[in-house]
């Protein structure tokens, strides 16, 4: 590990409890308009869990104490009772296709974070995954945390435990398959981050209007990558939030998620174009095994201050 990552890691990495919330919310007080806090929800089909974490995040980070100014649910298209389930627990709930409606929708976890920032407010804006069972209110407080006591930090990963069934520590699959040996290789400053795709993060909203983003899987790897090349190692930092649990995808779907992870690593290594974005896998039918070839994402959205309606309404 580079000596400077090893400074970083013992200055720029936290836990949880470090910061009481009497002290962020006497941060936050101190300067409401700089330190308002949005948190942003992605959602699809996740009825079993969304109102689950609605509910904490309210009760604890809005009732309680007055942290988060807005909690928001983006639903990118789902088929169940996901949005009437946020809604009901105190989410404001807002479709992704009612976003930027000229713009027609892309497939994608990261076209729902960029289209995000034109429907929330916060000078701080929070992503949780909408997947999350036993969700704890840390996940939002430490990551927000760092950002409201120190103003050289811009941008803060949550880190945790991932189990794997009753495996410890064996979640993240293709964290150690594929985003790690990348960024160890070709972005060593980046090597200290313990989730690097973890889906909870919280940024200052005047770094995000300013980075592309991926539209699938590559967001978190395009991100990070991006806010290292745009403010420098020590704007990043990481806190520790103890254990996430989740749904787990499928062998073949990490399969898609790790190409279209590679697929950005190798765009921001190159900014060039894939000889054929698309993947093949194989599945087991009667007469053997079938090819099934499905697209890499190759999209991404330009920085969000380069679109007319979000210039417009920050303007106003």
């Amino acid at each position: 590990m580079l000596e400077e990552v090893e400074r970083w890691l013992t200055r720029r990495s936290w836990s949880s409890g470090d910061r009481p919330l009497n002290q962020l919310t006497d941060a936050r007080d101190a300067d409401p308009h700089r330190t308002s806090v949005s948190v942003v929800l992605p959602a699809l089909n996740e009825e079993a869990t969304v109102g689950a974490i609605v509910a904490t995040i309210r009760r604890e980070l809005m009732e309680k104490v007055r942290l988060v100014d807005e909690l928001v649910v983006i639903d990118s298209g789902s088929t169940d009772a996901t949005a009437a389930v946020a809604r009901a627990a105190g989410a404001r709930v807002v479709h992704r296709d009612a976003i930027l409606p000229r713009i027609p929708a892309l497939p994608g976890k990261g076209e729902v974070l960029w289209r995000s920032l034109l429907v929330t407010s916060g000078e701080i804006v929070c992503f949780v995954d909408a997947d999350l069972r036993d969700f704890s209110a840390d996940f939002v407080s430490g990551t927000v945390g760092p950002l409201l006591t120190d103003p050289g930090v811009q941008f803060v990963k949550a880190m945790y435990d991932r189990p794997l069934g009753d495996a410890a520590g064996q979640g993240g699959r293709v964290t150690e398959l594929v985003a790690r040996p990348l960024l160890n290789l070709h972005w060593p400053q980046l090597a200290g981050f313990v989730q690097p795709l973890g889906g909870e993060y919280a940024v200052r909203r005047s770094l995000l209007e300013r980075l592309p983003f991926p539209v699938g899987y590559g967001v978190e790897l395009g991100l990070l990558v991006d806010a290292l090349h745009t403010v420098g190692l020590d704007a990043l930092g990481q806190v520790d939030v103890g254990v996430r649990i989740h749904r787990h995808q499928d062998g073949q779907a990490l399969g898609r998620m790790a190409a279209a992870i590679y697929r950005t690593a190798q765009l921001r290594l190159s900014r060039g174009h894939l000889v054929r974005p698309a993947l093949t896998q194989f599945e087991r039918g009667e007469d053997g095994f079938v090819p099934r070839t499905h697209a890499v994402d190759t999209e991404e959205r330009p920085p969000m201050r380069e679109i007319a309606e979000y210039a417009e309404r920050h303007a106003a």
